[in-house]
């Protein structure tokens, strides 16, 4: 990222603390909707995804990549389980925040990076730093100590948190762009979902055309909350670098779990406090793991371009221009550990 004009950096920012604090602030959302029900709630969600992202590729002209993808069936399929992935975790989540559970629905998103190691390790035969270890050993006691305060394992934390981590899985080996993804998903999701609800309509059961105007518009807007973050982290991403995205991320689930715990007024006993302490804790060792193996990457790297390109007089600033170019790529690529 070397090289950013200072107000495109400033609105790579901008663009960041709004995408991740609209995530952050949805659990205020999903309860405009009632009274319906998740289920109802998660078909429009799909439903108007779809036409708000279609408008926006329709007023970008992009569209080539549509036809390239109908041509390759492995990736068709590839997006069909990140269609079935992101309903699972879209309708607990809905589910969760209705049914007065955010702040156990924050926790998952809370341990999805310390999941998606594990399963690195587990699926693609990763291998861990000592650090990674202990925030992975960390975060099961952490999940050892919640099953003993909810007197159950939290299973919402774990059913988001494995769901997402999944996907992102899933998203990789896909290889689309953000808002050509979610359009090529709620293409996917598009039909079911219809259908649900034709038939929801049928049975006299749809709170769309009964509820009035207002709740109407509010489950025709839920297409734009689910795309509208996405644009915005879109345009931070090509902006700023990884490694502030990586840390950004947490703003969703810290706002998510102050409003479960100072809105909804979630309970939250000792013993929660101290897994969630345990899962904080391991977040901060997987942060400062990632942003130490970036930099010792990046004096290498520094040491190597300079011992390698010697500065005749005159031209040092352009080789530290080099530098700092490279140096910013080696922070970018380990930060990833940060946002996983």
């Amino acid at each position: 990222m070397a090289g950013k004009p200072t107000g495109e950096q400033r609105t790579g920012l901008l663009n960041g603390f709004a995408a991740y604090g609209m995530w952050g602030l949805v659990p205020l959302f999903w309860p405009l909707l009632k009274p319906a029900g998740a289920a109802e709630i998660l078909a429009h969600r799909m439903v108007w995804s779809l036409a708000f992202v279609g408008v926006a590729l329709l007023v970008l002209r992009r569209w080539a990549w549509a036809g390239e993808l109908l041509r390759q069936p492995r990736r068709l399929a590839l997006i069909t389980v990140a269609a079935a992935l992101i309903t699972v975790n879209w309708g607990v989540y809905i589910w969760a925040v209705n049914a007065g559970h955010v702040v156990e629905a924050s926790l998952g998103y809370f341990i999805n990076p310390l999941v998606t190691i594990a399963m690195g390790v587990l699926l693609l035969k990763e291998r861990l730093r000592p650090a990674q270890w202990t925030a992975v050993g960390v975060c099961l006691a952490a999940v050892l100590v919640l099953t003993i305060g909810y007197g159950r394992p939290p299973w919402v934390s774990l059913c988001l948190a494995f769901s997402f981590a999944t996907y992102g899985l899933v998203k990789k080996k896909v290889n689309l762009g953000g808002l050509e993804s979610l359009t090529a998903e709620t293409a996917v999701q598009f039909l079911p979902a219809l259908a649900y609800l034709l038939w929801l309509s049928g049975q006299g059961e749809s709170t769309f055309g009964t509820e009035g105007a207002g709740h109407a518009a509010l489950l025709a807007a839920t297409g734009v909350v689910t795309a509208l973050p996405l644009v915005c982290f879109g345009a931070a991403a090509i902006r700023v670098p990884l490694s502030t995205l990586g840390l950004l991320q947490y703003l969703a689930p810290v706002f998510q779990f102050l409003l479960g715990v100072f809105y909804f007024h979630e309970a939250m006993p000792p013993e929660r406090w101290a897994g969630f302490a345990l899962v904080w804790l391991a977040l901060i060792l997987l942060t400062w793991d990632a942003l130490r193996t970036a930099r010792r990457g990046a004096r290498a790297l520094r040491a190597e371009v300079e011992s390698a390109v010697p500065a005749p007089p005159g031209v040092g600033v352009a080789v530290d221009d080099v530098v700092e170019a490279a140096v910013d790529d080696v922070v970018e690529a380990a930060s990833q550990d940060v946002r996983r």
